[in-house]
């Protein structure tokens, strides 16, 4: 008699591991729109999601909650590496792709709040200040067929920043969101829509045999019809795309009496962003400071960089009032040479959605529809 044992026993492998039509790497924005388009163009397809964390791994659950699709000086370094098209519509992904998210979930559910957006510039950037206040008029002209207003206009700094320039360039249609509500409230949809997530499991290869996709974990093997790479930062590993990863760090304090600042803000392209979350502050970035460092997919904070979060929030955002910060943590984005997303098919019955150049809030709803469209393509 065979008394060979198996990893699964028979209804573990009849409702998880048996048939799968569509195998998703990655649980975060992604990897979940993904699953929710495939479940509506194959409404009776098995569909299972594999996440090496115990939430999602990358940024999606670690973002700092920015409804955004650039700021003034970011376009214009985007419009130095990019033509004008690509720019335009790179914006364009991003302002559908926060359409789609508001749609799907609903604004109370995700706590969107359009509060505006700004862009302030240290004193230093003297430079950089005035070619955005050259430029305003233009980039406004470009952006005119996507929206029905100005979109970048000069204001008053009024919310008692320091160590910067005297004027903010403000963007009305901005917005914020609650992280964690999202990502839960996705995650509901996901489990309401008869889609598995297997979580802590690591995908350490795979094989497109034509007929189907091997899949190797470290105890384990499944096999699928399609399988479906919505892993961003860590996409390299498996994918062979030139995706790099960048790690981002942020801070929030402690709940601040009459916090009088509201609304998403911006210096330096982009690379500092700061919002209110109810009384608190929440600062991130600063990773210019130190590229070689910050290119890494480890999660451990750096000194130099928290040292200068803690600098601006003190001597910028809030010089004269008293805070704590009460945590700091990090994430990681997926960047390349080029903002352009890449949304692909890798063989025969795998695909990928990564490379959102830290804008994953705003675009990973749509390349999660894109991604799943490419088998009809």
């Amino acid at each position: 008699m065979d008394f060979k044992q198996t990893n699964f026993s028979f209804w573990e492998n009849k409702n998880w591991f048996s048939d799968i039509d569509f195998s998703i790497i990655g649980s975060g924005i992604v990897g979940l729109h993904t699953a929710l388009r495939l479940r509506e163009c194959y409404p009776k397809s098995k569909i299972v999601i594999f996440e090496k964390g115990i939430l999602p791994q990358g940024a999606s659950t670690k973002n700092a909650g920015f409804a955004c699709f650039g700021s003034l000086s970011e376009i214009l370094s985007d419009l130095e590496n990019h033509t004008e098209q690509e720019v335009l519509d790179l914006i364009n992904k991003r302002w559908e792709g926060l359409q789609l998210l508001r749609k799907r979930l609903g604004d109370k559910t995700i706590d969107f709040q359009q509060n505006g957006g700004y862009e302030l510039f240290f004193e230093k950037d003297s430079e950089m200040y005035q070619k955005c206040l050259d430029s305003l008029p233009k980039i406004n002209l470009l952006l005119s067929n996507y929206f029905n207003s100005e979109v970048f206009r000069i204001n008053p700094n009024n919310f008692g920043f320091k160590n910067c320039k005297e004027n903010l360039i403000f963007n009305p249609y901005e917005g914020q969101i609650d992280t964690g509500n999202m990502m839960q409230n996705l995650l509901k949809e996901v489990y309401k829509s008869d889609i598995l997530i297997l979580n802590k499991q690591e995908l350490l290869s795979f094989e497109d045999l034509g007929n189907k996709v091997e899949l190797n974990f470290k105890d384990f093997s499944v096999s699928a019809k399609k399988i479906f790479f919505a892993t961003n930062g860590f996409a390299s590993q498996l994918t062979q795309n030139e995706v790099i990863p960048a790690r981002a760090q942020v801070l929030i304090t402690k709940p601040i009496p009459n916090l009088h600042i509201k609304g998403t803000f911006h210096i330096e392209e982009g690379f500092y962003y700061f919002r209110n979350f109810e009384n608190r502050i929440l600062l991130g970035g600063a990773r210019n400071i130190d590229f070689e460092s910050e290119t890494t997919t480890n999660f451990d904070l750096n000194k130099n960089i928290q040292n200068r979060l803690d600098e601006v929030l003190k001597n910028v955002i809030l010089p004269n009032t008293t805070f704590e910060v009460e945590q700091r943590w990090s994430g990681i984005m997926g960047m390349g040479t080029a903002k352009t997303p890449v949304v692909k098919q890798l063989s025969e019955n795998a695909y990928c959605g990564v490379r959102l150049g830290g804008i994953g809030v705003a675009i990973g709803s749509l390349i999660g529809k894109e991604l799943a469209d490419l088998i009809n393509t």
